[in-house]
């Protein structure tokens, strides 16, 4: 598992998802891709962020493919 998901699982985790689900305006589906670790866009991490008062260096990292 990534360290960058291992981040921001543990912020989800400070909340209970479907709070942040709410909180950040995003639909189940765009969790469960955060939970499969599947791509998602850059709106969904500016939510996420928004809805954790966080940076998106806080919760992810980048890394070669």
């Amino acid at each position: 598992e990534k360290n960058g998901l291992k981040k921001i699982k543990k912020k989800i985790l400070q909340k209970k998802k479907k709070d942040l689900q709410e909180a950040a305006h995003i639909t189940h589906y765009q969790m469960m891709k955060l939970a499969r670790d599947e791509n998602i866009t850059t709106e969904i991490i500016g939510n996420i962020c928004k809805a954790l008062n966080c940076t998106p260096d806080e919760i992810m990292e980048f890394y070669d493919a």
